[in-house]
């Protein structure tokens, strides 16, 4: 993890109760959700089996050994987690080296929070590796701290790596807006005491208390997520 630590109360938007964003990585700034299950699909397709769509929705946003565990159960394939692991991440980084598209809106959102000084920091489940490859495209400049998923004892849907962010901010977890597309980040954040938006990618989140749902990023900008301070 990264780490250049603001103190509690500075660099906020413009004198706004909100004193930084949260956001996830996968499905939130870059359309790579559907690489994941096309890596899976494809590694499991080389040990002889074949997934089922309907586990898709299972193993989205989910941490790595989660899923991971989750589909050898399911399949009954001759393979541990950790060398699954290592198959998983290097189809899925073959995929992004060579294609790697934003989520409408994405761009332009960390270009308008960097602009107004408001901190911001990358809380993923993915791994490291993938991390870094990601932040090349989108940007290391834009986050203060980031946190991967093999860097926390306990990783999403656990609220450690939102609570970790929100301290390596100076923030108070209430008065930071976290950026989520699947149920397990939006439980994350919600258990961390955090204002949640949720642009879901795969599967459909419901509306709840302390949480918006909108249809895409293109939908969220500074003074949306100021006001969500005083819901």
């Amino acid at each position: 993890m990264t780490s250049t630590v603001p103190a509690l109360g500075t660099r906020t938007a413009e004198g706004s109760a909100l004193q930084a964003v949260l956001l996830d990585m996968d499905g939130t700034l870059v359309d790579t959700e559907g690489f994941w299950w096309d890596a899976e699909v494809e590694v499991f397709a080389r040990l002889g089996h074949t997934l089922d769509e309907a586990w898709r929705d299972v193993v989205v946003g989910g941490p790595m050994t989660r899923s991971a565990a989750f589909l050898i159960e399911s399949t009954g394939a001759d393979v541990t987690v950790a060398e699954l692991t290592v198959l998983l991440n290097n189809g899925f980084e073959d995929r992004i080296s060579r294609t790697l598209p934003l989520m409408p809106g994405a761009a332009r959102l960390l270009a308008e929070l960097a602009s107004h000084d408001v901190p911001m920091a990358l809380v993923s489940a993915s791994h490291r590796r993938i991390i870094d490859r990601v932040l090349d495209s989108i940007g290391a400049h834009h986050f203060t701290l980031t946190v991967a998923g093999d860097e926390v004892s306990r990783t999403k849907p656990h609220p450690a790596p939102y609570l970790l962010a929100a301290s390596g901010l100076g923030a108070e977890p209430a008065r930071c807006a976290v950026i989520e597309d699947t149920a397990t980040g939006v439980a994350a954040a919600e258990a961390a005491g955090c204002r949640v938006v949720a642009v879901p990618s795969v599967a459909p989140i419901p509306a709840g208390a302390g949480r918006t749902v909108v249809p895409s990023l293109e939908h969220v900008d500074l003074p949306f997520l100021q006001g969500l301070m005083t819901l």
